[in-house]
C-alpha cells in the first residue's frame, strides 16, 4: 500500500507495524517514512504528529488494513469482539488524526455471509465518527489493474463529512484469454520471461543477491518493473540502484522426488502431493500467500511452481507476479520475503485506489526531483530478535520454531512421498 500510494503523488509520512522485521524493510525501501513499531493499539495522534514532525498539518489520507477474527460472540456486535479491537483502532486513528479521507483493505470474505454483518457494523462506526463511505463497498481483483494474478481484496473508502466521496478505480486490463474492449493484462510469461534463472548462480544457495548480465528481452510489463523508462516510477521517488542485480533471489533446495513431480504436473494445475499450483506461461498466478506464523510452524508460503522450471518461484519472481518494480527489496530469507510479499497488497492495485483518492482531493500530483540513495542492507537481514533490538523494543512475537519451518516442510513432502509410492 505504501508504494502504490507513493506512485500516486503521495508522501507517507508515518508507518505503524508491530513486527520488527517487517518494520526495518520498511525503513529499507521508504527512508523518507517514519516507521513506528509499534501496534496501533493505544497509539495516539499526537504521538504519530510528533514521530513524523507533522506538526498541525493536516492528514490527506490514513490508509491499512487490520485482521477480523470475532464473529461467534452471541448477544454482542461483532466489531465489538475483542479479537476486532485492531479495527475500532484504525477508526479511532483516522478519527484522532482529522484524516480527510480513508482507505480500509481487507479479504473479500468480510462482504458475504454472517461476516456482511460485521462490515455494516465497521461502516456506522465510521459514519458516527463523522465520515461519509462510499457504497456499496467493494472487491477490487488485482489482474483488473494489470497485475498477473487472481487477487481480491475489499476496499472500503470514505472522506469526512463535508468532503467529496472518492469513486472506485474502474478496471484497466482484464485476465489474458478473455474477451473484453479492455487490454488484455500481463502474463506469467511476461512477468517471469525476461529473469535469469536462480538456479545458475551458485551465490544464491546462502543468500539472495547475485551480480548478472544475462537479462532476457523484457515484455512491456516487465520493462516497467525493471524501470527501464521514467515514467516507470510512476509520481514516485526515483531509486538509485543497480539494475544488473538479480535480488531476493535466494534458491530451494527442492528433493530430486520433488522436482520430478514438478516436471509432470501440467501448467495450470495442481501438483497433488504439494498441493503447489504450476504456473501456465500464457495465464495467470493463482493467489499469493503468505503462509502461516512462527506459532503454527512457520511454514513458508505455498509458493507456486514455475512454469518453465522444476522448482518453487523464488521471492523476486513472486514479487513480479505481485507488481513490485525490481529495485523494491524483501527479508533476505524465503520465509521472511514470501510472507511481506502474500501479506501485501499489488502496488498497481494499490495506485489505482491512490489516485482515486488524489483525484477526490482535487490535487495533482507531482514527480519529486530527489534521488533515494540505497539504504544499509543489514536491514533486509536482521531477525527478530535482532530488529526488535535495533529499535529498542522488547520482542513482541513469538521466537519462530525454525525445526518446523523449511526443514519440517520437506521432511513432510518425503514422508507424502513415500505414502504415496506405498500405494501406488
Amino acid at each position: 500500500m505504501s508504494l502504490g500510494f507513493e506512485q500516486a503523488g503521495f508522501d507517507i509520512a508515518a508507518a505503524v507495524e508491530l513486527d520488527p522485521v517487517h518494520c526495518a524493510t520498511h525503513a529499507y525501501n521508504f527512508p523518507h517514512t517514519k516507521v513506528i513499531p509499534r501496534s496501533v493499539a493505544g497509539l495516539s495522534a499526537k504521538e504519530i504528529r510528533l514521530a513524523a514532525g507533522l506538526g498541525r498539518r493536516s492528514v490527506d489520507v490514513v490508509f491499512g488494513g487490520a485482521p477480523c477474527q470475532g464473529f461467534s460472540m452471541i448477544g454482542q456486535r461483532a466489531i465489538d469482539d475483542p479479537r476486532n479491537a485492531l479495527v475500532k483502532e484504525f477508526v479511532r486513528i483516522v478519527t484522532e488524526l482529522k484524516a480527510k479521507y480513508f482507505v480500509f483493505e481487507n479479504v473479500k470474505g468480510l462482504t458475504v455471509g454472517k461476516h456482511k454483518e460485521f462490515l455494516k457494523q465497521l461502516i456506522e462506526e465510521f459514519e458516527a465518527a463523522g465520515y461519509r463511505v462510499q457504497g456499496p463497498a467493494r472487491v477490487l481483483n488485482a489482474t483488473d489493474f494489470g497485475v498477473p494474478q487472481s487477487r481480491e481484496r475489499l476496499i472500503l473508502m470514505g472522506a469526512r463529512k463535508g468532503l467529496p466521496l472518492p469513486e472506485y478505480p474502474e478496471p484497466e486490463f482484464v485476465a489474458p484469454g478473455r474477451l473484453s474492449t479492455l487490454l488484455p493484462g500481463p502474463t506469467c510469461g511476461d512477468a517471469l520471461g525476461d529473469l535469469p534463472d536462480a538456479e545458475e548462480f551458485s551465490e544464491l544457495l546462502n543468500g539472495d543477491v547475485a551480480e548478472t548480465g544475462r537479462w532476457g528481452e523484457p515484455s512491456a510489463y516487465a520493462r516497467e518493473l525493471r524501470c527501464l523508462s521514467n515514467v516507470s516510477w510512476h509520481y514516485g521517488y526515483v531509486r538509485n540502484w543497480n539494475p544488473w542485480q538479480l535480488t531476493s533471489s535466494a534458491r530451494t533446495d527442492h528433493t530430486p522426488i520433488s522436482r520430478r513431480r514438478f516436471e509432470e504436473t501440467e501448467p495450470g494445475t495442481i501438483e497433488p502431493i504439494s498441493r503447489f499450483f504450476k504456473l501456465s506461461e500464457s495465464g495467470i498466478s493463482n493467489t499469493l500467500r503468505a503462509g502461516t506464523d512462527s506459532a503454527r510452524g512457520a511454514f513458508t508460503s505455498p509458493r507456486p511452481i514455475h512454469y518453465r522450471y522444476h522448482r518453487c518461484v523464488t521471492v523476486r519472481e513472486m514479487a513480479r507476479l505481485h507488481g513490485y518494480p525490481d529495485w523494491f527489496r524483501f527479508h533476505v530469507t524465503k520465509w521472511h520475503g514470501a510472507r511481506q510479499i502474500g501479506n501485501s497488497v499489488p502496488p498497481p492495485m494499490a495506485r489505482a485506489v491512490a489516485s482515486a483518492i488524489m483525484s477526490a482531493l482535487d490535487a495533482e500530483p507531482v514527480r519529486p526531483a530527489e534521488i533515494l540513495q540505497p539504504q544499509n542492507p543489514d536491514l533486509l537481514r536482521l531477525e527478530v530478535a535482532s530488529a526488535a533490538a535495533y529499535w529498542g523494543i522488547p520482542n513482541p512475537i513469538g521466537r519462530r520454531d525454525k525445526k518446523s519451518g523449511a526443514t519440517k516442510r520437506k521432511q513432510w513432502e518425503i514422508e507424502r512421498e513415500r505414502g504415496r509410492q506405498a500405494v501406488s
